[in-house]
């Protein structure tokens, strides 16, 4: 598992599967694996998801590409929830981010 802050660890699962769908196209890495998503919070009773996510650079000409997919894949996997997608940059993004299974196919390229 990713170091994803979360309310919900059951939810946060089926949120992640669906979010390793969307690839950095520059990378060719799942945005999961490489370490974009900070946190998938979601309330049952309101039916709503918040989701603080960050990019490899703040000037990353694939970031409302990359959003707008976030946004679709979540509403694949939970569609009667009204979703809140923050871009962040605190921290910054950087390479230690990056999960095992990232790095392995990373290095197999």
């Amino acid at each position: 598992m990713t170091n994803v802050i979360t309310n919900d660890n059951l939810q946060c699962t089926v949120a992640l599967a669906a979010l390793q769908n969307v690839i950095d196209p520059e990378i060719g890495l799942n945005i999961v694996d490489l370490g974009l998503i900070y946190q998938l919070d979601f309330d049952e009773g309101e039916k709503k998801i918040y989701c603080s996510m960050t990019l490899t650079t703040q000037f990353c000409p694939m970031g409302e590409s990359i959003t707008n997919a976030v946004k679709e894949s979540l509403k694949l996997s939970f569609p009667e929830y009204k979703l809140t997608i923050e871009l962040t940059f605190d921290p910054p993004w950087s390479h230690e981010m990056i999960s095992e299974k990232g790095r392995e196919f990373l290095n197999e390229r």
